[in-house]
């Protein structure tokens, strides 16, 4: 007899852990969580500092990559995405960003009504534990923890001072009045300095819950239609194939990469896409996979006196004994992630909102452990990533084979405009201008990437080409909007699908600035009330 719920929702990660907390809530309704990945129970994955190293841990992540980026030479850019309970929440960087006021005015500018600025604040208040307690933009008893970064002073006062010569002002909330300048990052980590992901924030407590059902290591193959309509799933688990029904809804959670390839793999998708890997179209929706977006990510990095470098705590003996102590208190360096500061900027005043943000950690991406008696040989370095907020290039994604267990192919098309690339240049500028500037540049012993002789706009071009990554925030392949393109409507259930709805970051119709767990959540809480049939929280007065 094939299993039936109410509802089924298709990965675990930081909207399908919402999810399953808020449609669990109604002890009649019957709720089954699907999940490609499996628990929570490397330390890696728990240790702030360690973020990543867990972001790439073959235990943990799909391990995708990018076909070769034509603008960056035919390079392949590696693309973590966490195969976790918790998903991306559980291996991210855990900074707390939700983007700028305008971010979400765009998509109520693009007729989609309910999803302004001042309608889905109530919905990041409503999930919030934010460290300054409850205000007009903070939730003060949510089940996510939000904290304030303990960024060493000896980086961070020099970083704000040096940016305010620049001309930026310094936020004390980046997410109030003033959403931009130089702040403190928000991390979600929660008590004893563990990593606050959504597995532990919401699905972990609705665990005991009788009517929600938890299948992890599951390989979720297909959405079953029947006349239009999506009756249920099918699934491998250790080999075996089962199939559940759903009598309500299915709701597909998978993220940006994994959505659009479950829908396509179910018939729903590009036609001329299917019929070439032997799939029937059942629904015709071309805008399935399409609008990738991405934050391109460019590095600058300095070399600064050892003091001021995260490096200094990576020597064996003091990471072991710094390990010990997080072990044993949740406190010391290990509590962070690394990052110092993020500058939040407009490269260009006639902007209505930043273009950049400058992303300042206490360290370089590839700092590994060293040995004492090692300290002649390190370059102890400061790392300044310069995140393209808006950019105009947009990929795709495609399936690789009608194979469920094949990743997709990802083109994200990174700096396929010259206006992202351009940004970034400016980008770079300001980060030098920056670090030129005093109390900072008395801690900068030099430039090591790319250099203080890269210079033109030529030289400088190449670096981009050579070195860009991303910041690890794809969306927009399920894109929402009242268009023939979209794949979702406002409600985020499919088009011409009744049952099926999207509920993850490929909704974003356009990519919100900042980072993007949070912008998810809030996503997955305004859903709830949405497929409870609820009416939506009063819009904000802000």
């Amino acid at each position: 007899m094939t299993a039936s719920y109410d509802y089924i929702i298709v990965g675990a990660g930081s909207a399908g852990c919402v999810l399953a907390n808020r449609l669990t809530a109604d002890r009649e309704t019957r709720v089954l969580l699907v999940e490609a990945g499996g628990s929570d129970w490397h330390p890696l994955l728990h240790i702030p500092i360690a973020w990543t190293l867990a972001s790439v841990h073959p235990g943990f992540s799909w391990g995708y990559t990018t076909e070769p980026e034509p603008a960056l030479g035919g390079r392949q850019v590696p693309l973590p995405r966490g195969k976790v309970l918790g998903g991306s929440s559980t291996v991210n960087a855990m900074r707390y960003s939700r983007g700028h006021p305008r971010d979400y005015d765009q998509w109520r500018q693009l007729g989609l009504e309910g999803w302004g600025y001042a309608d889905v604040l109530p919905y990041f208040r409503r999930s919030e534990r934010n460290w300054r307690g409850a205000d007009a933009y903070h939730g003060g008893n949510g089940e996510l923890n939000v904290r304030l970064g303990a960024s060493s002073s000896l980086l961070y006062e020099p970083l704000r001072a040096a940016a305010q010569a620049a001309g930026f002002k310094e936020s004390d909330d980046i997410h109030g009045a003033v959403a931009e300048g130089i702040t403190r990052a928000e991390l979600t980590v929660g008590g004893f300095g563990r990593r606050h992901s959504t597995y532990r924030a919401f699905l972990k407590p609705a665990l005991r819950r009788r009517n929600l059902t938890v299948v992890n290591r599951a390989l979720t193959t297909r959405v079953r239609l029947a006349r239009e309509r999506a009756e249920g799933i099918d699934y491998i688990r250790n080999g075996r194939t089962y199939s559940v029904n759903a009598e309500r809804e299915v709701i597909l959670a998978g993220g940006a990469y994994n959505s659009p390839q479950l829908l396509m793999l179910s018939g729903i998708g590009p036609p001329d896409e299917l019929t070439a890997h032997g799939i029937e179209p059942l629904i015709d929706l071309p805008g399935v996979g399409a609008n990738l977006a991405e934050h391109p990510l460019v590095p600058l990095v300095v070399e600064t006196r050892a003091q001021t470098s995260f490096m200094r705590h990576l020597r064996m003996d003091r990471a072991t004994m710094f390990a010990l102590q997080w072990f044993l208190t949740g406190g010391g360096p290990f509590a962070v992630n690394g990052n110092a500061a993020g500058l939040f900027a407009r490269t260009r005043p006639e902007l209505e909102r930043p273009d950049v943000q400058l992303i300042f950690a206490a360290l370089a991406r590839d700092s590994a452990l060293w040995w004492p008696g090692q300290e002649a040989a390190q370059k102890f370095s400061l790392q300044c990533s310069i995140s393209i907020q808006h950019p105009e290039a947009l990929g795709r994604l495609t399936l690789r084979s009608a194979n469920p267990a094949d990743p997709p192919r990802i083109l994200l098309n990174l700096f396929g405009a010259q206006a992202d690339i351009d940004t970034a240049l400016r980008g770079i500028a300001l980060a030098r201008e920056i670090y030129a500037r005093s109390p900072l540049k008395e801690l900068v012993k030099g430039e090591l990437l790319p250099g203080p002789r890269v210079t033109s706009v030529a030289d400088l071009t190449e670096h981009v080409r050579q070195t860009a990554a991303t910041t690890q925030h794809p969306c927009g392949t399920c894109r929402m909007g009242k268009d023939a393109s979209a794949v979702v409507d406002g409600a985020l259930r499919v088009r011409g699908v009744e049952g099926l709805r999207v509920v993850d970051a490929s909704v974003m119709p356009t990519i919100p600035g900042g980072h993007i767990n949070a912008p998810t959540i809030m996503i997955a809480e305004k859903a709830a009330d949405l497929i409870r049939g609820r009416p939506p929280l009063p819009a904000a007065q802000v």
